[in-house]
């Protein structure tokens, strides 16, 4: 599976600070790939990078094949790009704003378009300006899957959308995944957690980890682990393990490389008599708490 998108060491400084410091990751065409991360992590400003709306200090980036300082007419007619801080031309109607845009496109599709304004609800003849949040990013995303992208590109979509507009907004996104590889940054994790494919976590402008969705939700595991006394934390404390408690005789702790086998092993070596080791899968939104929290914690 090739690359659709890439960064090399890509970097953006603001006055002596890092809003993006030494990010590489690759994006496998034909995957879902979600950037998360706390405000302020640098996501919106990875992706204008890649989008050449601001230029990097240092590095690379590459989107379909081309420098990102490259991209012209040939690449953005297979690119759709949604941010929830998007300019509409809000004085058109949504009619206008369809209309408008087509001539640019030439693999434009009427009939895919149609689909997408009954699945949206969308009122052709009501101003830009007039419309709510949710209506509004679904005329964006509309625009962006009417001529078939290979790559979408979603900042944010889902900030102040209510659930019936986000259900439908990725209900039109997983339709599009069978012929584009989607690139998307976002908050609502447990919204990407049904669909994405891949995980990237960015911090400090800094990124953590990249893997596909399946590896990293089999890696993090919450564990309990019930003694014959009350415990004493062993020291050194294993680095994989993240936020640990203890209370009469449990200890809990999130287990990042969770490895059944290796894991209660070495918890046996640690506490010597173990009554009972409880392990429990992870949902992403808990698995970014526990990363957020070490993050502030180890700064």
């Amino acid at each position: 599976m090739s690359n659709i998108l890439r960064t090399v060491d890509l970097s953006k400084r603001y006055r002596g600070a890092d809003a993006v410091d030494g990010l590489s990751l690759d994006v496998p065409e034909g995957s879902v790939y979600a950037l998360v991360g706390p405000n302020g992590a640098g996501k919106t400003t990875t992706i204008k990078m890649l989008m050449n709306i601001i230029e990097p200090s240092s590095g690379s980036a590459t989107v379909l094949g081309t420098s990102s300082l490259k991209l012209g007419p040939a690449e953005f007619q297979q690119i759709g790009y949604v941010s929830e801080n998007q300019k509409q031309p809000d004085w058109m109607t949504v009619r206008y704003f369809l209309d408008y845009l087509k001539p640019f496109y030439p693999t434009w599709d009427d009939a895919r378009l149609a689909a997408l304004l009954r699945q949206f609800d969308l009122p052709l003849e009501r101003k830009l300006k007039h419309l709510s949040r949710g209506m509004l990013m679904k005329a964006a995303l509309a625009s962006s899957l009417a001529y078939h992208p290979k790559l979408i590109v979603l900042d944010e979509p889902f900030t102040g959308l209510d659930a019936l507009v986000r259900d439908e907004f990725i209900e039109g996104l997983i339709e599009s995944a069978e012929e584009s590889t989607i690139f998307i940054s976002s908050h609502d994790l447990a919204e990407i957690e049904s669909f994405a494919t891949h995980i990237g976590y960015v911090d400090n402008g800094r990124l953590q980890f990249s893997e596909e969705m399946q590896t990293l939700s089999a890696r993090f595991r919450e564990v309990e682990v019930t003694l014959d006394a009350t415990p004493a934390l062993p020291q050194p404390w294993p680095a994989a393990w993240l936020r640990p408690e203890s209370s009469a005789a449990v200890v809990r702790f999130v287990e990042t490389h969770f490895d059944q086998q290796r894991t209660e092993a070495e918890i046996r070596r640690l506490f010597g008599s173990v009554r009972r080791i409880e392990v429990r899968p992870m949902p992403l939104r808990e698995i970014f708490v526990v990363l957020a929290r070490s993050s502030r914690k180890a700064a």
